[in-house]
């Protein structure tokens, strides 16, 4: 993908995330790697109003004007996962709520696969636009694909920007149908052994 084309791309994501409420006014932001760089949507700027023009292109160790204020969350991501090509991160609903209650993501679905273990975890709060949270994340993120961030919102990832999304759109998923699930009475888990059959079956897809 070229860099022109990864700036439509963040646009054409940003108004989507926006459409379907998973961001409000001007929280969450969305990257793309980019060479030895990324390319992150602005600070300060609705995803309606973002523009391929406003998209900022920049380094992974130092911030740089106009990019968003969780820059170093995305940059230290990327460095510590090769394979993450892009990264999205919104305060959706269900992902806010369930962070809100410093709690992870349990294996009540055989779905929570999707992120690479038998839970999606919530990393423990830390101020916004941090290092500090950066670190946070990464460490909550091992293994895994995306992860929650206490009294926050959640981070997704892939290896591409539709991957990232998708991620997005699925852990919102999950986290709807477990609170759903848990305001109707005590959900119950999947074991250990159930999880991995799980896993052997995703083998087949």
């Amino acid at each position: 993908m070229t860099e022109s084309d990864a700036r439509e791309e963040i646009c054409r994501v940003g108004r989507s995330l926006y459409e379907r409420g998973y961001v409000h006014a001007t929280a969450g932001n969305i990257s793309v790697r980019d060479g030895a760089g990324m390319l992150i949507s602005p600070t300060r700027t609705t995803p309606d109003a973002i523009t391929p023009d406003t998209i900022v292109a920049m380094g992974l160790d130092q911030a740089a004007p106009g990019a968003s204020s969780e820059w170093a969350l995305h940059a230290a991501l990327y460095q510590a996962r090769p394979e993450f090509g892009a990264i999205v991160h919104t305060h959706c609903d269900y992902c806010t709520a369930l962070a809100c209650l410093n709690e992870s993501l349990p294996a009540f679905h055989y779905m929570i696969l999707q992120f690479g273990g038998p839970d999606v975890r919530c990393a423990p709060y830390v101020t916004f636009g941090t290092p500090e949270l950066a670190h946070v994340a990464v460490a909550a993120m091992a293994g895994r694909r995306a992860c929650l961030l206490a009294n926050h919102g959640m981070i997704a990832a892939g290896p591409d920007l539709n991957e990232a999304v998708a991620a997005a759109h699925l852990l919102e998923q999950l986290a709807r149908q477990f609170l759903l699930a848990r305001a109707a009475g005590v959900p119950r888990l999947l074991t250990d052994a159930e999880m991995a059959a799980a896993a052997a079956r995703f083998g087949w897809y």
